[in-house]
């Protein structure tokens, strides 16, 4: 863009700042805007939202004229900048709607009580003991399964054993875990 294009659109917005000219506004909308437009959809913006968001920068060029600085950069800078910032924008907020802020997921965790850890500390104490109690190759299983977080299919591969193999070596697993941890603590069981 030459410099005197530069100037040029300058004392136009200028005029628009000062005096609200809907001419020289008019001017600057049929150079820009199609330009804004063929720049959003570059981004990735479909054509109806691209014109949209043209529109709203536009507008921000009517109501915002005033500050505009062109010792700072060119109005095609400006306006640019201008509708790259909106664009994040509507993209943060597109993306915000796509989170439940009632998901649990999203909510803090709930502080534990000095109860709740030492019962946890209890609760490890007797799983850590019944597991001694079982044979090596069902802690194997278990260590896999649930230290490891791999499938059932995962471990069936690693090891070598059939997947009904592994799955009943765990459930078995599971069942003499849940008898010994019975005897040692009433209400201390395994879900």
């Amino acid at each position: 863009m030459s410099n005197n294009m530069k100037q040029r659109f300058a004392r136009l917005t200028e005029a628009v700042a000062v005096r609200r000219d809907q001419q020289a506004f008019a001017e600057l909308f049929d150079y820009f805007a199609p330009r804004l437009k063929s720049y959003l959809q570059r981004l990735g913006m479909d054509p109806s939202q691209a014109e949209e968001m043209t529109q709203e920068v536009m507008i921000v060029l009517w109501h915002k004229a005033a500050m505009f600085d062109p010792a700072k950069a060119s109005l095609s800078t400006w306006l640019f900048r201008v509708a790259r910032n909106r664009r994040i924008d509507a993209l943060r907020r597109d993306r915000s709607d796509l989170l439940d802020p009632h998901d649990p997921a999203l909510q803090p965790s709930p502080v534990e009580t000095a109860d709740d850890i030492v019962e946890a500390e209890e609760r490890d104490q007797l799983v850590r003991a019944a597991m001694l109690e079982l044979p090596e190759e069902q802690v194997m299983l278990l260590q896999q399964a649930f230290f490891l977080g791999r499938s059932h299919s995962q471990i069936a591969e690693d090891t070598g054993l059939p997947l009904g193999t592994v799955k009943s070596r765990i459930r078995l697993a599971f069942a003499r875990l849940r008898r010994s941890l019975e005897q040692g603590d009433g209400d201390m069981t395994l879900h």
